[in-house]
């Protein structure tokens, strides 16, 4: 099955009044539940052929061949969201960063689902990863063969992740560094500006937009929302590489800030922090 990039999403913009054109309660439930079960299918596939790539494969074939067997999932299960109608994706920005040089980039990020997104339709990019997500059953052993970055030692984080990017990779932190809690974005961390600065590369911030609170903090991945979730990317600000870490993280969020002052994600977060 060929999917290309323009193909694999459907790239619908969304808008704050889209009621009319949700599912039936008990089709939403079918097709929710159906996605998840492939997403189990194709992370458990993987790890079938990953674990033993892991020992046999050299690291830079093994790293190709991981990121490849990642990516082609992922795609297969963000067509299968379109094309079931549990999403409505606008996610056509990130063609943009296909010849992009290095970079780190740099997103909000309001729900789990963001990373896979990326991972599926950017091809040079390496994620740094939650060490529990790196020890998952259904993540671990591709992320492994797929050489992405464990966010567990910050000094093995940065090294790591320089040395990508100085590869020619993109290399992707959140740098909230876990799911949006509060409107219109956390407190950020330093590690944006630290791997930036090492690496002498820039940092392009990424927006992103959903209507839902399907698969952010806290919620389930069980419990059902109306359907098709609206979600939107597009690119912010591209910052240069800093010199002083702690003032860059502070032009990094003003960035963010002012990118999500409407964003179609504050009024649930902003529900949410009121209770």
């Amino acid at each position: 099955m060929a999917m290309s990039d323009d193909c694999s999403v459907n790239t619908i913009r969304v808008s704050r009044t889209n009621g009319a054109s949700r599912l039936p309660r008990v089709l939403e439930v079918v097709s929710l539940y159906t996605a998840l079960a492939l997403l189990g299918v194709i992370c458990l596939a993987w790890t079938v052929v990953a674990l033993p790539s892991l020992l046999v494969l050299p690291e830079g074939i093994g790293t190709r061949f991981g990121r490849l067997g990642i990516r082609a999932g992922f795609r297969i299960f963000v067509w299968v969201l379109s094309l079931l109608g549990v999403y409505r994706f606008d996610l056509r920005v990130l063609r943009a960063l296909h010849e992009s040089p290095a970079l780190v980039l740099a997103p909000n990020h309001p729900t789990i689902i963001d990373a896979l997104l990326i991972i599926a339709l950017v091809p040079r990019v390496t994620c740094v990863m939650k060490p529990s997500l790196m020890n998952s059953v259904f993540l671990g052993c591709g992320a492994r063969l797929a050489r992405y970055i464990p966010a567990g030692t910050p000094r093995r984080m940065i090294k790591e992740a320089v040395a990508e990017l100085r590869r020619g990779g993109i290399v992707l932190v959140f740098p909230e560094g876990t799911r949006t809690t509060r409107a219109p974005l956390n407190i950020l961390q330093d590690a944006v500006g630290i791997i930036a600065k090492e690496a002498a590369v820039p940092v392009q911030t990424l927006i992103i937009e959903t209507d839902s609170p399907y698969l952010s903090k806290g919620w389930s991945l069980f419990r059902p929302v109306p359907l098709p979730v609206n979600y939107q990317m597009r690119l912010g600000g591209s910052l240069q590489p800093p010199k002083d870490v702690r003032s860059f993280t502070g032009v990094l969020d003003r960035t963010l800030r002012n990118e999500l002052s409407n964003a179609l994600q504050n009024d649930w977060l902003e529900r949410r922090s009121a209770r």
